[in-house]
């Protein structure tokens, strides 16, 4: 049996037929850019997100990029981050000429360690932009009481957290602005590149959706410097078939995850924390493995595949070398990357299939 990271066939092909008579209609109609399927989707998603304003976008790091102008952030600035999370959330900071700023994460969850934030905060500091990594929402509330204390804005890389809810409210909903990806992989993802924006910000949205097309309201009529950050009609007619099922395929990733972790709960290898007070959308199922190396050459060649999310840290990439991080700097962090594995996940998952990397990684520890 072989067993990939993620199937995406298994998603697509109860959907297809679907799928096709939606792309057909467009190339019928040939609006190719801002459609009805675009217009209709910002309408849908923002309200499946419970915010006011959706802006579809043409990718996750557009959309971090998007925001953080909109926001007037830039040269001189700086954005508190982590550095556990894709490059995209740190590149989207340089590429604007501001300063990303990381503090440390928590052990249990990965995610963005809130009690190192307020000694980060300078009179530089524009944002703080948490991660919801692996599909588990940030610890929010303290983060909202100090950009309100210190004037700063929030924005949510909600990049991994389709769907995911903190204290009830959804991920997308709970900063000044969010950015979501619809990269192939995500538990809601396009056939292609694409990416979202929420906000209940009324005039952040008007110049968000400026800024995605060339600031322009009216064709070759140009108020703001934008860029071209359009989501294409195609890639709206695949995630508005898509959205009504996330739910579904969100709790089947919860119903996997609790098998995986019942069937491991004896395993040297930690299983993902939930907090109690989120509902974990699993994006990615992530243990933490002794050996962690050994482990996965084992799992591959058993037919089982898996992933690093993600081997090294930002801060110690070489691209970011101009940041003046040294090794050390972060220890959560350096010490997590070197023994986080993703095991299979995703919605279609078979529980045999389940029970296969679930032995395998046993036998490995036993033999």
């Amino acid at each position: 049996m072989s067993i990939p990271l993620v199937n995406l066939r298994k998603q697509y092909d109860p959907l297809k037929k679907e799928i096709l008579s939606g792309i057909e209609h467009v190339f019928e109609g040939m609006q190719l850019f801002l459609g009805e399927n675009v217009q209709a989707l910002e309408k849908e998603f923002a309200q499946y997100c419970n915010a006011q304003f959706g802006i579809g976008v043409s990718d996750g790091t557009a959309a971090l990029q998007i925001i953080m102008r909109a926001m007037g952030i830039g040269p001189g600035d700086e954005v508190i981050t982590v550095s556990h999370t894709f490059i995209a959330t740190a590149e989207a900071i340089l590429l604007i000429g501001a300063k990303p700023v990381f503090v440390d994460i928590d052990p249990k969850t990965y995610l963005m360690d809130v009690t190192q934030v307020e000694a980060k905060i300078t009179p530089h500091t524009k944002a703080i932009l948490p991660v919801h990594l692996y599909g588990q929402i940030v610890d929010m509330d303290p983060l909202i009481e100090l950009a309100s204390r210190y004037h700063v804005r929030i924005i949510e890389d909600a990049c991994q957290a389709h769907g995911a809810e903190y204290k009830g409210r959804r991920a997308g909903s709970l900063g000044d602005a969010a950015a979501f990806s619809f990269y192939y992989s995500k538990n809601l993802g396009a056939y292609g590149e694409g990416g979202f924006i929420t906000t209940n910000d009324s005039e952040l949205a008007h110049r968000i959706r400026m800024i995605r097309d060339h600031g322009s309201e009216r064709r070759y009529y140009h108020d703001l410097v934008g860029f071209n950050g359009r989501l294409d009609e195609i890639q709206a007619v695949v995630l508005r078939v898509k959205l009504p099922h996330l739910d579904e395929w969100n709790g089947l990733r919860r119903s996997h995850a609790a098998y995986y972790n019942q069937l491991l709960q004896k395993s040297p290898a930690g299983i993902p924390f939930e907090c109690s007070e989120n509902k974990h959308v699993y994006h990615l199922y992530v243990v933490r493995a002794p050996r962690r190396d050994e482990l996965q050459a084992w799992l591959k060649s058993r037919g089982i595949f898996t992933g690093i999310h993600y081997p090294v840290p930002i801060h110690l990439q070489p691209a970011m070398k101009s940041l003046g991080y040294q090794a050390g700097e972060l220890p959560v962090t350096e010490k997590a990357v070197n023994e986080i594995l993703s095991l299979p996940m995703f919605a279609e998952l078979t529980d045999e299939e389940i029970q296969t990397v679930a032995s395998a990684i046993k036998d490995f520890y036993t033999s």
